[in-house]
C-alpha cells in the first residue's frame, strides 16, 4: 500500500519486532504508522521517528523524543485538495516543528488521540 502514498497502521506487536533493537528493556509499543518509507512508533516512553533516507533507503536515521519534550503539537486535516493530514511536533529547544505527512489511510484524529495522551500526562 505505502507505493501508492497510502499510510497505514502497523501492529504493534509487529512494529515491536521490527525495531526491536531501539526499544529499551520492558518498553512497549502502544501504536505505529507507516507512512509511505517512514514510521512513526508510539511507546509508552517516547515518540521515535523512523526517518528512512536516500534512494534505497537503506540508510535510516532515528529520532527518540520522550513525551515530556512536546511542547505544542497541531494537526492539519485533509481538504478537497490537499489530500494529505499533517503532523507538527514542537520539541523544547527547537523553534521550528517536525512535520510528518499522512496520506489517506490514517485517520489524524487518532494519531492526534494517542498523542494528547501520551503528552498530557
Amino acid at each position: 500500500m505505502a507505493l501508492f502514498g497510502n499510510a497505514h497502521t502497523i501492529d504493534p506487536s509487529q512494529a515491536a519486532q521490527d525495531y526491536a533493537k531501539l526499544l529499551g528493556h520492558g518498553e512497549q509499543v502502544q501504536a505505529a504508522y507507516q507512512l509511505v518509507r517512514d514510521s512513526i512508533l508510539f511507546t509508552d516512553r517516547r515518540l521515535i521517528l523512523v526517518d528512512k533516507q536516500g534512494i534505497t533507503g537503506k540508510k535510516t536515521e532515528y529520532h527518540s523524543i520522550p513525551y515530556r519534550s512536546i511542547t505544542h503539537f497541531a494537526v492539519e486535516t485533509s481538504g478537497t485538495f490537499d489530500l494529505d493530514a499533517e503532523l507538527k511536533l514542537w520539541v523544547s529547544g527547537n523553534p521550528l516543528p517536525i512535520q510528518k505527512t499522512f496520506t489517506k489511510g490514517v485517520d489524524i484524529y487518532e494519531v492526534q488521540a494517542i498523542l494528547t495522551q501520551f503528552v498530557a500526562r
